[in-house]
């Protein structure tokens, strides 16, 4: 969803929230300052969501993922095209109803190369159990980037 100028919504009874689009640049700068964001992809024709922590690398994104994972078979039967992804973060207060959303569209290619795993390991450390082996990494190319502020309308 994208806003094409800011709006302002109710909030409650006391506070009104301005909508206001973020640029891809800015968007992007927000998704890299959280660790925690979910990853939308299609597993048996229907979609499904999964909590993932990321880095940002060179303008992509980044996760860490096990053998049995489902992205990562997905992701492995994409025979190098890149399987279609979304990928959402954000910050929001959930007393205020502050802060931001970004969405990510774009290509996730698993990662073969031996030297980028053993610096995406470096990098990230994934909250899932130490019982899983993640030794395996997906990459997201974003092709779209939108993003919303959400900030406490003036005077509100």
């Amino acid at each position: 969803m994208t806003f094409d100028h800011a709006r302002t919504v109710a909030a409650g009874p006391r506070q009104s929230i301005e909508l206001a689009s973020l640029d891809s640049t800015e968007a992007l700068r927000l998704l890299g300052s959280v660790s925690l964001g979910r990853i939308v992809f299609t597993r048996h024709a229907l979609p499904t969501v999964r909590p993932v922590n990321h880095v940002l690398d060179a303008g992509d994104i980044v996760i860490r993922t096990h053998e049995g994972a489902a992205l990562t078979s997905v992701a492995r039967g994409s025979d190098g095209h890149g399987v279609v992804v979304a990928y959402e973060a954000d910050a929001i207060d959930p007393d205020t109803h502050l802060g931001w959303s970004v969405v990510v569209t774009g290509y996730a290619y698993q990662v073969t190369d031996p030297v980028e795993l053993a610096r995406f390991k470096s990098l990230l450390r994934p909250w899932a159990p130490p019982s899983l082996d993640m030794d395996h990494a997906v990459r997201i190319r974003p092709d779209l980037v939108t993003g919303i502020r959400l900030t406490a309308r003036d005077g509100g």
